[in-house]
């Protein structure tokens, strides 16, 4: 079997001294594609490193993260801008809106989304998309911009049954599960299935959310096997299947030019 890591942070410092060993042990496991989303302008340099280190492996995404944005946020998407056109991105990444711990941005998060909801559709890229304690904002920006005219994925999905409804009806938009899923209290398995599998990606957010039985470690691509075995017990399906389903749902969003 074959898996890609739709979402995975492999080029943070939390990874420095180790990440030819990770990716070892991610090809091992049969992670055989990795995605990686970008965070913010300082973090552009390590993320090219590691792409032009495993250039058949991982795949960089270009964005800024909404818990990034700031007084200064215009000048930092200027300085990510330029660079769309200077490499291969698979997406756009990873932008939305985070209103979890910090509101004081919160008119800036939704202008520096929109803006990059715009470069998706100027550059012909998914988006991926990071909504936490904010997907009536998301929801809002993105009719704003035009759902008809973007596609991309829900990183990290965990929300409501209501979230998830108004996410499948967004023709062009997958989901993106990680560990999360695994743990006791992710009530979300219940109501995952109104999201049809060929709609689902996987991902590990590495260096965050392990699954179990990893769950407080540090996480890893090569841990994407035990979210695929959970999502076979969501699914009621083979782990085969899951595995070939998001890996051909993967490839079909981040058409890798």
């Amino acid at each position: 079997m074959h898996y890609i890591d739709t979402h995975t942070h492999i080029y943070l410092k939390e990874f420095d001294s180790d990440v030819c060993k990770i990716v070892r042990s991610a090809i091992e496991a049969g992670v055989n594609r990795l995605y990686l989303p970008n965070v913010n302008v300082e973090s552009i340099e390590r993320l090219h490193a590691v792409c032009d280190q495993y250039p058949n492996l991982c795949f960089p995404m270009i964005g800024l993260h909404p818990t990034c944005v700031g007084q200064n946020f215009r000048k930092d998407l200027a300085a990510i801008e330029v660079l769309i056109d200077k490499r291969n991105y698979s997406a756009i990444g990873e932008a939305g809106i985070d209103l979890y711990r910090d509101k004081t941005f919160r008119k800036e998060q939704a202008e520096a989304f929109e803006t990059q909801l715009q470069w998706s559709i100027e550059q012909n890229l998914p988006v991926v998309i990071h909504a936490r304690k904010a997907f009536p904002e998301v929801f809002e920006s993105i009719h704003k911009i035009g759902a008809d005219r973007l596609r991309g994925v829900f990183h990290s999905f965990s929300g409501s049954r209501d979230e998830l409804e108004e996410i499948v009806c967004l023709q062009n938009f997958m989901i993106g599960i990680n560990g999360i899923v695994t743990y006791k209290n992710a009530m979300f398995g219940e109501y995952l299935p109104l999201c049809p599998i060929e709609r689902v990606l996987l991902e590990t957010d590495a260096p965050y959310l392990a699954p179990v039985p990893h769950r407080g470690k540090r996480n890893e691509p090569a841990y994407l096997p035990f979210i695929a075995a959970k999502l076979a017990e969501v699914y009621a399906l083979p782990v085969e299947i899951i595995a070939e389903k998001t890996t051909a749902a993967a490839l079909r969003l981040f058409d890798t030019r």
